[in-house]
């Protein structure tokens, strides 16, 4: 299986937490953060292969980051999974760019299904050959 990499990005450590601990049995490369102004200093660094991204974060919204990304000619393509409890997120979620949602509680099967569904969708690795 090609190890992929996969930035969870939620406030709730509770979440980022468990989310870790059951994508890394799924074999991938997990990075976690709870903050959402470090998402543009990490993605310099290391693009991931996916995002996890929850909707409601102090400072910098799901959302808004989200728009950030889209704008983004290295990352307008990324899949990105938004996460939220909110009665309205699913449709914050798409208008702002999201790939996909999925309501919290969350069924962690679904997710699974949803995350390996987007890796391996190769939409998202488009290089960059400039001469």
């Amino acid at each position: 299986m090609d190890r992929k990499k996969i930035l969870i990005c939620d406030d709730d450590e509770g979440i980022t937490d468990m989310l870790e601990l059951v994508l890394e049995e799924t074999g991938h490369e997990i990075i976690t953060e709870t903050n959402s102004l470090n998402i543009k200093s990490i993605l310099k660094e290391d693009l991931p292969d996916l995002i996890l991204l929850d909707l409601w974060m102090p400072v910098l919204s799901g959302d808004q980051v989200l728009k950030t990304l889209r704008a983004d000619e290295n990352t307008k393509q990324l899949p990105v999974i938004v996460i939220s409890a909110s009665r309205d997120g699913k449709e914050i979620a798409l208008d702002a760019g999201a790939t996909d949602f999925v309501a919290k509680p969350f069924d962690i099967d679904e997710l699974l299904h949803k995350i390996e569904k987007y890796l391996n969708y190769n939409f998202l690795k488009i290089e960059n050959k400039n001469p």
